[in-house]
């Protein structure tokens, strides 16, 4: 498969939320916000009743504001049961379609002291057995990338 550049591949990882493995985690240091999609919800047995109310505001769509269900703080762990990190995350919960199951933005990333490197596409995070690096792959992150683009495209803006 051709790749072609497109300035910054997206870091996507797996991670483990609530004891249930995620596989579309991306890591985004740009994002002010932790979010977490509704339908990732379901997996972990979550309910929209779980959630705790939030009068915050999303600017996830440019030029338009949107309310999140709600706020959940959940475990989040990286790595193998031999060498790991696990960190309390807040996270926002949207409503909306998205290739993704969640998006750790710059909150997160203190918490887990870690360094993502975009061009190598790897996170970096002290753990009990050295430093821990999470290895994304290109080929995965891109078709990600592709079906939020196609996503995107296709949510009407109009309201």
């Amino acid at each position: 498969m051709d790749i072609p550049y497109i300035g910054r591949f997206p870091l996507v990882l797996d991670a483990t939320v609530k004891k249930v493995l995620f596989r579309k985690v991306l890591v985004y240091d740009e994002s002010t916000l932790n979010l977490l999609f509704a339908e990732a919800l379901k997996d972990p047995g979550l309910r929209v009743e779980d959630l705790t109310p939030s009068d915050s505001s999303l600017g996830v769509v440019p030029g338009r504001a949107s309310c999140p269900l709600g706020e959940i703080t959940l475990l989040v762990q990286f790595g193998t049961a031999s060498n790991f990190r696990v960190e309390h995350i807040n996270f926002y919960v949207a409503d909306f379609n998205t290739a993704y199951h969640a998006i750790l933005g710059r909150l997160a990333l203190p918490k887990f002291m870690a360094i993502p490197h975009y061009a190598y596409l790897v996170l970096k995070m002290p753990a009990p057995v050295g430093v821990l690096a999470l290895w994304a792959n290109l080929s995965i992150g891109y078709a990600y990338e592709i079906e939020s683009l196609s996503l995107t495209k296709a949510t009407d803006l109009s309201i």
